[in-house]
């Protein structure tokens, strides 16, 4: 007996269903119904172009303008990279946008892959879309399965790291200091004349980075995202000679040595022990006057880039939150401020000790995704010296 021919809108339906399950997975209200007229959207449009069937999805799938963003990440995720599959043209969804995924390794170019790739592939490709979507859902909304799994996407920001100039001299292509030593040794090559010059730059390396977060229980559904972002920082090779990690909520503690290793799990539970303040009552004024006072006086803050994560909502004297930054903003190179509620629709910095800090930091920034703190790094990285006028004296 001859097998029937798989039917194209088959494929087409289970596409549809794991499409809708993250977007389940990302907070949309995707149920039975909105599949259905999804079903009956795509069957009036082109299956080949991809806007129709774009705007059929959009049209039939969200229902709230906030989720729009989250929507357009997770079609690119899912249906743009997925591999493609073998069928007519009335089912290969987006066959002229969605690029083929490369060859497995060992493969052969042209090889016709088996079941089993195919598997791994869309597997793959499920995983990249859920990851995709992780990067915008709000700290706030997310299991702890999804919190770990953001922390490994964390050690990709902690390579973003500012620097500074150094004293010390590294060779260099491009003329700036005069290397004399190398230059009269080169020109023994010539004769004694120099005509081969070599120079030296001053060398970039690190610059210290300060950072505390507020841990009291207005911040409690980001704070442990955000430390799980100190612990990333302070996890790279080499990361404790300068990165300083903090929490603060009545009082001021020092998280540095707790965050150190590699296992984030371990590290967590230390930091969790350490922190007997967590959920409580925020003092920030008082946290920073103890930081300015023990630390401060050390010269930590001196030259650094430091970043405070907070709410702002100060229950205690504003005054002294006031000359506590000041103090901050005068030591350091770059304050900058990271409130999470800044990523909500209609934030506005109402708060009292928002209020305050808008006269002292040099930036305000969201806290409340990872794209968010992706955004952080990438300005943390863009905090290069300003190049100076250098001698090119022969």
């Amino acid at each position: 007996m001859d097998r029937p021919s798989p039917n194209p809108g088959d494929a087409v339906t289970r596409k549809l269903v794991t499409f809708g399950r993250i977007l389940r997975e990302a907070g949309l209200e995707v149920g039975p119904g909105r599949l259905q007229d999804a079903m009956r959207g795509l069957a009036l449009v082109d299956l080949a172009d991809r806007e129709q069937v774009y705007h059929a999805l959009r049209c039939t799938l969200v229902a709230r303008h906030d989720h729009l963003d989250i929507f357009d990440a997770a079609f690119t995720a899912y249906w743009e990279r997925e591999p493609r599959e073998s069928s007519n043209a009335s089912g290969d969804v987006l066959r002229q946008e969605r690029p083929m995924l490369p060859p497995p390794p060992g493969s052969e170019d042209g090889a016709v892959a088996g079941p089993d790739d195919e598997d791994d592939r869309r597997r793959h490709g499920v995983a990249a879309a859920r990851d995709e979507l992780l990067r915008h859902r709000d700290f706030a909304h997310m299991t702890n399965d999804e919190l770990r799994r953001v922390r490994r996407l964390m050690d990709d920001l902690a390579a973003l790291h500012p620097v500074r100039r150094s004293r010390r001299l590294q060779p260099a292509h491009a003329p700036g200091v005069l290397d004399q030593r190398n230059t009269l040794r080169q020109s023994m090559r010539s004769e004694g004349i120099p005509l081969d010059r070599r120079w030296r730059r001053p060398k970039l390396v690190p610059r210290k980075l300060v950072v505390l977060v507020d841990v009291s229980g207005s911040m409690e559904p980001y704070a442990r995202a955000l430390v799980m972002f100190l612990q990333a920082l302070s996890a790279r090779e080499g990361a404790s000679r300068y990165v300083e990690a903090f929490a603060f909520g009545t009082r001021l503690t020092r998280l540095t040595p707790h965050l150190a290793g590699r296992d984030p799990d371990v590290a967590m539970a230390r930091a969790s022990m350490a922190l007997s303040d967590w959920g409580g009552g925020t003092r920030i004024g008082e946290s920073l006057a103890g930081y300015n006072r023990v630390f401060g006086r050390r010269g930590l803050t001196r030259g650094a880039v430091v970043v405070i994560a907070s709410d702002g909502w100060e229950r205690g004297d504003l005054a002294l939150l006031d000359g506590e930054l000041a103090t901050i903003a005068r030591q350091a190179d770059t304050l900058m401020w990271v409130n999470p509620l800044k990523g909500h629709e209609g934030f506005e910095p109402l708060a009292g000790g928002m209020q305050i800090a808008l006269r002292h930091v040099d930036d305000v920034l969201e806290g409340h995704n990872l794209a968010a703190l992706e955004a952080l790094a990438e300005a943390l990285r863009r905090l290069q010296p300003v190049p100076r006028a250098v001698s090119r004296g022969a």
